[in-house]
């Protein structure tokens, strides 16, 4: 039986506050082995993100399965009023528990991120430059990497193959590689040449890096309007992230980006001295962005199969990409050991 009339019924949503969403996908099964320190080092990701991120942010974690402390702890996070949004789910897999994020909003803007970056003063206000210096950019990671040129970017170099926007700059913060290499387990991840140069494009008001990575990324929203896969096989790896986070980008003929200097670390899940100094440094953000991100025509399904399909087969092929690099501006030395 029902008495009365929903307030609610027919009425519209007010007008959003909010303009940036970050999802967070949480696996912490447990408290032993690989999972040791992932709850500290989960603790750490989300100070470091309550400290910078700006009053029209919305947070939103999905606990993805995560053992009771963990859940407890993210439950009285909610309550708190500290996150706005938090789903619970089984372990569903990383990316599935990343479209449950995406369900049910329509932001400008979405970052998804790992749990376990550490986020710096300034990550917001440079990746925003990025978006509006960039018109075509689809997605801006706030982590420069040298060694993403070849991945998924071949649209990048169909628009601007003959442009001396296109170069190699100087790194900025070589470090910055080197942590992240670490970060990994892999310390030699970067050779001399990718800690000396990367490949960049710039106008007079911006350098962003090419190509862009996975842990931590704010992507246009509207490439998810229209994202043709709902559900991933995968719990984690296999061709989920490909798929649903690097393919709509390139099929809207956007463009992935990097910020040209280092405003977030990858922690790993293991804890260690210098992460808590940093986030020890960071000061509260208390600035209200009135960034308003510029809407932008998408590309159709023939500049995804002229510009990616076709071309990138060319482009990103090892042999002529050595050739297209060393017109860019690198040594045959340098070439031949950037691309190793």
């Amino acid at each position: 039986m029902r008495i009365g009339f929903n307030p609610n019924k027919d009425q519209q949503n007010d007008n959003l506050v909010y303009f940036h969403q970050i999802i967070i996908p949480v696996y912490i099964p447990n408290q032993e082995s690989y999972f040791k320190n992932s709850l500290a080092i989960l603790k750490l990701c989300l100070e470091s993100l309550f400290l910078t991120v700006h009053k029209k942010t919305f947070i939103t974690i999905v606990n993805n399965g995560s053992c009771a402390e963990v859940k407890n702890y993210l439950q009285e996070l909610y309550l708190n009023e500290k996150i706005h949004e938090l789903l619970d789910t089984t372990n569903i897999g990383k990316l599935n528990a990343i479209l449950k994020g995406v369900v049910g909003h329509n932001f400008p803007l979405i970052t998804i991120t790992d749990s376990d970056v550490l986020f710096l003063n300034g990550w917001q206000d440079a990746t925003y430059s990025v978006f509006n210096n960039f018109q075509k950019a689809g997605i801006v990671c706030p982590t420069p990497s040298s060694r993403s040129l070849r991945t998924f970017t071949s649209n990048i170099y169909w628009d601007k193959i003959l442009s001396k926007d296109l170069s190699f700059s100087k790194v900025k913060n070589p470090l910055a590689l080197k942590n992240f290499a670490n970060s990994i387990g892999s310390p030699d991840f970067y050779n001399k040449a990718h800690l000396e140069k990367y490949f960049t494009i710039s106008n007079k008001n911006e350098k962003a890096v090419v190509g862009a990575g996975h842990f931590a990324g704010t992507y246009r929203g509207i490439i998810f309007n229209d994202l043709k896969i709902k559900y991933s096989n995968y719990k984690l790896g296999g061709d989920s992230e490909s798929k649903i986070l690097d393919i709509p980008v390139v099929q809207n003929d956007l463009w992935r980006l990097s910020t040209s200097d280092n405003y977030a670390y990858h922690m790993g899940n293991v804890m260690e001295d210098w992460m808590k100094e940093e986030v020890s440094k960071l000061e509260l953000n208390q600035i209200e962005s009135d960034f308003v991100l510029k809407p932008i025509k998408l590309g159709s399904k023939w500049t995804y199969f002229v510009k990616s399909k076709f071309f990138g087969k060319i482009i990103l092929n090892k042999k002529v990409m050595k050739y297209f690099i060393r017109y860019k501006g690198l040594s045959k030395d340098e070439a031949e050991n950037y691309l190793k």
